[in-house]
């Protein structure tokens, strides 16, 4: 057979040709192209439409791809997290108070303040067998009650409406105004109201206040600065006068240590 090729190249030619043709179209019958592929193909449409008329995909999202958003959505709502826990405890008592009676509470903030602030001023001045001047303590925490706390609410809504940004400049200013309008103000205030509160005569307080008053501001220079910088800047308005007052603490021992210092002598003409 071998022979009979050799001698007609033709047949092996033909033979080849017939034997490709074979083999393609037997992989071509052993390829089967799902049903579902085929419809999809013959019923393709010749046309599309527009973008715009085209009604949008849905994709479905992968697990790993899920968890990753909702990290990322609820690292964006830190903040409405954050509020939340504010609400809770303490802060959010605080808070329902201050909406419910914003003056009546601030007062009695005040008040507490100035009654811990005085027991610690007596605790570290007075001797050990002293006794603790009760009456005092009750005249200050009068003061934070009747005067202070009422007066710390309207400033403050005051500063917050004339200045309502907290910026550096808007801040720089409110501190300036706290230094030059409502703390000398307040500190001439408090120290006529606690010695009329000791029966001191009106030549007696005016004494009084040439002998305390410059200390006194020349002293709160030095500690409200700062004070007035945090509250202003970080504090949002119905906390301020909570932390203004827990700031006054430690200013308040010194205040009413200088206080209840004796009477001033009076000048004679």
């Amino acid at each position: 057979m071998a022979s009979a090729f050799l001698k007609n190249p033709t047949k092996i030619s033909n033979f080849l040709i017939q034997r490709q043709l074979n083999n393609r179209y037997t992989i071509n019958d052993s390829i089967k192209v799902p049903s579902f592929l085929c419809n999809k193909m013959q019923s393709k449409p010749y046309f599309r439409l527009p973008n715009c008329m085209r009604k949008p995909r849905e994709y479905e999202t992968s697990p790993m791809f899920s968890s990753s958003f909702c990290f990322s959505s609820s690292s964006s709502s830190a903040t409405a997290a954050a509020t939340s826990i504010s609400k809770v405890g303490f802060v959010g008592w605080y808070l329902g108070m201050i909406k419910s009676w914003p003056i009546l509470t601030k007062s009695f903030t005040s008040a507490f303040i100035y009654t811990a602030a005085d027991l610690s001023s007596q605790t570290i001045v007075k001797q050990t067998s002293e006794p603790v001047d009760f009456v005092r303590t009750l005249r200050m925490a009068g003061y934070g009650m009747v005067i202070l706390g009422p007066s710390l609410h309207f400033w403050f809504n005051f500063v917050s409406k004339l200045l309502p940004r907290r910026d550096i400049l808007s801040t720089l200013k409110k501190m300036v105004m706290g230094q030059t309008l409502y703390g000398p103000a307040i500190t001439v205030i408090f120290f006529s109201f606690n010695a009329r509160m000791q029966g001191e005569t009106s030549p007696e307080i005016v004494s009084r206040l040439k002998r305390d008053l410059l200390p006194t501001m020349l002293s709160g220079i030095m500690y409200w600065p700062i004070c007035d910088f945090i509250t202003f800047r970080f504090v949002p308005v119905q906390l301020q006068p909570l932390v203004s007052n827990s700031f006054s603490y430690l200013w308040t021992i010194y205040l009413t240590y200088m206080a209840n210092l004796e009477k001033a002598e009076v000048a004679s003409c």
